[in-house]
């Protein structure tokens, strides 16, 4: 059978190479307005992207013989999935293609920070010479700070070590092991702050990494630190790295990415700052990268035309599950059970035991599917699902073990995961209730009956009276409304586990003003909005 694809966004020419030698015609116009790709998209059965194209439902509606869509790169933002996986098109994308071109340029930004680059070359070409005024700082001895060890951050440390550089790190999921081998020494996100003389971060954008740092949090920075960005605009908050660097606080900012691309005018502003380093996304562009890239999503679309392979799908198994309705609640239960784990481990934790019981027992292996995607979604730098989540595990040394039976005890489906030993929470187990509705209904063999949504409150207390009641009370002095409670205890007078549910989200000090009440141990702030 003859395939057409679609390639877009002035993807390397290698891309269409590949798809000739593979039989497939591949079609590269000149720019399309969004009304001539309307027009024309229903004539092909595969389309190749990058960032500049974006693909909508109303889109896919037109796209009648789509069956593949390729993005030669990482991020899929400007990708519908929810709607291409309703349409029943598979989303792939080539998330190795760019770890050495992103990494590589950020050690280049870390070292024309360090000496002033691209202001002394300013200088020179406009026929002058000051050599005092540009006087730089070895980055030998100094402290990086890397926030996410995954595969880019993990490439900076090995070249940045190379330099003389002591490294140091935070990223919950990285094992010490792994950490070891790189020769990076593990840290809390304050020790970090505090420590680093360079800051560079590599993780998603998320409510968690969302202005990272900020004016709110400058007093945790170590005075003239320097910090770098190649990941994702917005984990440095924006408006405040001018008064960052006129305070002192930050001594340079060197920036390849932005909230919105281009920035807006304001964002231009600021960027003529003398202390900023600036540079328009060019983390992947180069052109060993840009071929990888091209080479790979081009041999990925036709294994999956062909039906050979469907490597590099990010919903593969998502499309396969639409027909199978039955599957479709505990996989919900999964994920959201798998984002309540991560909140309760203690960090760097590793080892995980899996059961489930009952119905749900025969769809174990894309459960723990789910229960990986939703414990490592906000923390892997790459769009993390079914397919992918086993391999991001295995790359930060999970072991998992998965045990299944036919029957539980009280209810007809459980899930339980039991946690790394070492933690204050040992055992979580879930059901799903009805169309919607998944609860926790178990924790440290504590009997609990807790909505998995919206931001909890969950602590250890002595099971006395009153105690409800002083954290009642907190929660009214700080404005935080209480949505729903739930208390588990094994006796009478023993100790018990609460679980409260907020109507808004509580700062870490908030948070503190809580857990100081006399009698609550082990709090833990949880969300799952």
């Amino acid at each position: 059978m003859s395939f057409k694809v679609l390639l877009l966004d002035n993807v390397d020419p290698v891309c269409a190479e590949v798809f000739a030698e593979r039989g497939v015609q591949a079609d590269v116009p000149a720019k399309l307005t969004t009304e001539e790709l309307y027009d024309t998209i229903a004539e092909y059965d595969g389309m190749v992207v990058r960032s500049g194209t974006t693909i909508t439902t109303e889109l896919l509606e037109k796209a009648d013989k789509l069956k593949v869509i390729g993005r030669a790169g990482v991020g899929v933002d400007n990708i519908d999935i929810k709607a291409a996986t309703a349409k029943g098109v598979l989303v792939m994308n080539t998330p190795d293609g760019n770890t050495i071109s992103t990494a590589e340029h950020t050690c280049g930004l870390i070292l024309a920070l360090s000496r002033n680059i691209p202001k002394a070359v300013a200088k020179v070409k406009s026929g002058g010479w000051d050599r005092k005024s540009y006087m730089g700082t070895e980055v030998h001895s100094k402290t990086l700070g890397i926030v996410g060890l995954g595969k880019i951050g993990s490439e900076v440390a090995q070249r940045m070590s190379v330099f003389g550089m002591d490294l140091i790190a935070y990223d919950p999921f990285s094992t010490h092991e792994h950490a070891q081998e790189l020769g990076v020494k593990l840290v809390e996100l304050d020790d970090l702050l505090g420590q680093s003389d360079y800051i560079t971060v590599h993780t998603p954008l998320t409510e968690k990494t969302k202005g990272l740092i900020s004016l709110k949090n400058a007093e945790k920075l170590k005075k003239g630190v320097r910090l770098i960005n190649c990941a994702r605009g917005g984990i440095y908050e924006e408006a405040d790295l001018p008064e960052l660097l006129e305070s002192g606080i930050v001594s340079g900012i060197a920036v390849d990415v932005y909230s919105q691309e281009p920035p807006t005018e304001e964002v231009y502003e600021y960027l003529k700052h003398h202390q900023i380093v600036c540079t328009p996304h060019l983390g992947a562009s180069t052109e060993e990268a840009q071929e990888k890239v091209a080479r790979h999503i081009a041999t990925q679309l036709t294994d999956a035309l062909e039906n050979r392979s469907f490597k590099g799908s990010l919903n593969g198994k998502s499309i396969a599950l639409l027909t199978n309705q039955d599957v479709q609640p505990y996989l919900a239960l999964a994920e959201k059970l798998g984002k309540m784990t991560v909140q309760l481990s203690p960090e760097h934790a590793n080892s995980f035991e899996f059961e489930y019981t009952g119905d749900c027992a025969k769809y174990s292996e894309v459960l723990t599917d789910g229960i990986l995607k939703g414990m490592l979604g906000e923390y892997v730098d790459d769009a993390i699902n079914l397919i992918n989540a086993r391999v991001y595990a295995d790359e930060r040394g999970f072991d998992i073990r998965e045990v299944t039976a036919s029957k539980s005890k009280t209810f007809s489906d459980l899930i339980t995961v039991k946690l790394s030993k070492g933690g204050e929470y040992e055992t979580i187990s879930a059901a799903v209730f009805g169309e919607g509705d998944y609860r926790i209904v178990e924790i440290n063999g504590y009997g609990i009956e807790l909505l998995l949504e919206g931001d909890i409150i969950m602590y250890q207390n002595v099971d006395k009276p009153g105690m409800l009641a002083s954290v009642s009370g907190a929660l009214a002095d700080l404005g935080v409304n209480i949505a729903a409670l739930s208390l588990g205890r094994t006796e009478k007078g023993s100790d018990a586990i609460t679980a409260v549910s907020v109507d808004k989200h509580l700062s870490k000090e908030e948070l503190e003003k809580v857990h100081a009440l006399e009698g609550i141990t082990n709090i833990r702030y949880i969300s799952l909005s």
